[in-house]
């Protein structure tokens, strides 16, 4: 399905996958915030990442990326640029997860949706793009609308907003090298590498923790607190919801590559930015939070900056990536 030639129905089609995925992660952020009080992240990522395989292997077999591994061996390069690819997303979910075990959820959300911004700011160096200057004013104003949430000075600049914005620009940073491979890598291999990173990377968490990392963990803040705590016998409903996040994840992978195969990312993309008030929404219900009103000023900004960006093609060379809900 050809983007340019994108037919009204598949667009139709491609809008309501994405709306359905970007829901879908929502839920998934939701059960993490709520096992971070009580479990480690290390413990959930584990979890999430050996259910994960069930959904990439589907996946897998559905984008023939079996055929792509089997015929084209791993050189070095092309494992770095893997591997690599990973570690820079295990950084960016494992700051927005961290993120999220301390801030409300809104906040959290809208600024790694300041992704986009970096993305801007980031593809002249990777994808050779200048961006003009109306890009520029707009990238600017983005970052007008995450300093409005962050408020410095008013002591609300704390740790989980620096997380969140180290998980948007690391985040930027892995989706325009995934740009940049966009002819020699399918999606699918890329995400079963991501998963592998994943697991690794939580599987040594889980090590250095329990070797006695927790109890540095006891006078800190929540997010260090979700780091660094040694694993628990999770209760059967707990474990029944953290295993449901590798499901959801994948789930929510699918339906959102889907959703840019189906129609032209510039017309779609805008429908992520639902994630802002579907996670306030969550965050009221299940938290009683409720963003002020500077957030709400500070969500306008990045909301209004990201749909521009994501709407205007960069110049000289090809579109930036979108970004899309974490996951």
């Amino acid at each position: 399905m050809t983007h340019p030639s994108a037919r009204p129905a598949h667009r139709l089609k491609g809008i309501l996958a994405l709306l359905s995925g970007t829901s879908v992660f929502t839920l998934q952020d939701v059960i993490i915030k709520l096992m971070s009080g009580s479990y480690p992240l290390s413990e959930v990522l584990v979890l999430r990442c050996l259910v994960a395989f069930l959904p990439l292997c589907i996946f897998l077999v559905w984008d023939r990326g079996f055929v792509t591994l089997r015929r084209h061996r791993l050189n070095g390069r092309r494992l770095g640029f893997l591997l690599g690819r990973g570690v820079l997303l295990l950084v960016a979910y494992t700051s927005y997860y961290l993120a999220l075990a301390a801030a409300p959820m809104a906040e959290v959300v809208a600024l790694f949706f300041s992704g986009p911004l970096f993305i801007v700011l980031l593809s002249g160096p990777i994808l050779g793009e200048r961006p003009g200057p109306r890009r520029v004013l707009a990238v600017l104003a983005g970052f007008v609308g995450v300093i409005i949430i962050c408020r410095p000075g008013s002591g609300l600049l704390g740790p989980a907003s620096l997380l969140a914005i180290c998980s948007a620009a690391s985040y930027g940073l892995a989706m325009l090298l995934a740009r940049k491979a966009s002819g020699s890598e399918q999606a699918s291999v890329m995400a079963l590498f991501q998963n592998l990173v994943f697991l690794a990377g939580a599987i040594l968490a889980a090590i250095l923790t329990n070797w006695g990392a927790g109890p540095a963990a006891a006078g800190g803040g929540a997010s260090l607190r979700f780091l660094l705590s040694p694993w628990v016998n999770p209760a059967p409903m707990d474990l029944a919801l953290m295993a449901a996040t590798g499901l959801i994840g994948g789930l929510g992978s699918f339906l959102l590559t889907q959703a840019y195969r189906l129609a032209e990312a510039n017309i779609i993309a805008p429908f992520e930015y639902t994630a802002i008030p579907l996670a306030t929404f969550w965050g009221w219900l299940f938290w009683n939070e409720m963003p002020g009103a500077m957030s709400f000023l500070g969500f306008t900004f990045i909301v209004g900056a990201g749909l521009y960006v994501l709407r205007q093609p960069a110049e000289n060379s090809r579109a930036s990536p979108q970004a899309s809900a974490p996951g």
